[in-house]
């Protein structure tokens, strides 16, 4: 096996896609559909984000490919001022049991040798779980909401307690601010194509600031407020944004973030555990709710 850095090309894009999707059937980052079926517009946000990533930290992502030059394994991590975090790690089926997997993670961990903090949305893959504790990450387990958000959901929702508008651009800087004093670092260039590939909830006034993205398939994939107010307000005003009949997903909340348990339940959303939320040198954020890949 070869390890190489991830290139800024669609080819690498495409064999990083290629490798997640048949490691983890119906990806974490674009769920709902097996790879034979993905439609274009969910290829286009897969290589959107791994050709970003190439770009942004190219000494954090890495292809492994075997004798043949096929890839077989990949590994995608970020450092956003002194927090690491590791966006995907994945291995074929038939490459995995030969330390594959330990090996991508020991070249992104290099990579985020210098980072006080560290953060995995990991699987509930028992093998990957334990190689994640033995890196030293304490292992949070988490829950997953999803849900139908009907008219009858949507009425069982408390009105806002205030302003929520969708934003832009313009409140980068806002953004960063809310992610250093959440998850001790701003998210800085991934605003960026976050921006173009979901829709972007912000509230900010006297009483805080926060934001929430939300994607076309109804995933929350990331919140950050500067209160659990605040954090509702967002939440509420995403699930209340979804049109009729959308399967609403909220990944990713660890016991810190009860504050948003009570918005699903209010809406009807199931509760079930998946996974765990792996932080190093860190509390888990509150009130936050991570995203698989931008963590």
């Amino acid at each position: 096996m070869i390890l190489r850095r991830l290139r800024d090309t669609e080819e690498d894009a495409e064999a990083v896609r290629t490798v997640s999707a048949a490691t983890f059937g119906a990806s974490r980052t674009l769920p709902g559909a097996p790879d034979a079926e993905w439609p274009p517009r969910r290829v286009a946000l897969a290589h959107g984000r791994n050709r970003h990533l190439a770009r942004t930290d190219p000494g954090g992502c890495w292809l492994a490919v075997d004798d043949a030059g096929m890839p077989v394994g990949a590994a995608l991590s970020t450092r956003r001022e002194g927090t690491w975090g590791l966006a995907m790690l994945a291995v074929l089926p038939r490459a995995q049991g030969r330390g594959l997997g330990r090996e991508l993670l020991a070249a992104t961990l290099a990579y985020g040798r210098a980072c006080l903090r560290g953060i995995i949305v990991g699987s509930e893959d028992p093998r990957a779980a334990a190689t994640y504790r033995r890196a030293g990450f304490t292992l949070h387990p988490a829950i997953r909401m999803r849900g139908v958000v009907d008219k009858v959901a949507k009425d069982r929702l408390p009105p806002l307690d205030g302003a929520v508008f969708e934003g832009g651009a313009r409140q980068r800087d806002m953004m960063d601010s809310v992610d250093r004093r959440t998850r001790g670092g701003a998210h800085g260039p991934d605003h960026d194509l976050l921006l173009r590939q979901r829709r972007l909830f912000v509230s900010d006034d006297l009483a805080g600031s926060g934001y929430c993205y939300v994607g076309d398939d109804g995933t929350v994939e990331l919140l950050a407020a500067t209160s659990r107010r605040l954090a509702k307000r967002l939440l509420t005003a995403a699930l209340l944004s979804l049109p009729e009949g959308t399967e609403a997903r909220v990944p990713s909340l660890t016991a810190e973030q009860e504050w948003a348990v009570d918005v699903g339940l209010a809406a009807g959303l199931e509760l079930s555990t998946r996974g765990y939320v792996c932080l190093r040198g860190m509390r888990p954020p509150a009130p936050y709710i991570p995203s698989g890949t931008f963590l």
